[in-house]
């Protein structure tokens, strides 16, 4: 698997494998004591109902993806629904 540094992934627009455009990336957590990555956060965009997207959304209205959900990281970050 090819490194990713977070910095060149900050902002970076999200897209569902269907080609829908769910947001841009805002945060990812993670696990402290494992150091696991969780879930990124996406902003979702204005014309997307972050409660059809299919995740769930935490409590400042971003999308939480699984990390795992992710399929590819190029133009965009491509995510699994």
């Amino acid at each position: 698997m090819v490194d990713i540094l977070a910095e060149n992934l900050s902002g970076k627009a999200v897209m569902s494998a269907d080609g829908t455009e769910l947001g841009d990336l805002y945060n990812i957590t993670m696990d402290l004591k494992s150091g696991e990555l969780s879930d990124l956060l996406v902003s979702p965009h204005e014309h997307l109902s972050p409660e059809r997207s299919g995740f769930d959304v935490d409590e400042m209205g971003h999308l939480k993806v699984p990390v795992a959900n992710v399929q590819a990281v190029k133009d965009y970050i491509v995510v699994a629904r």
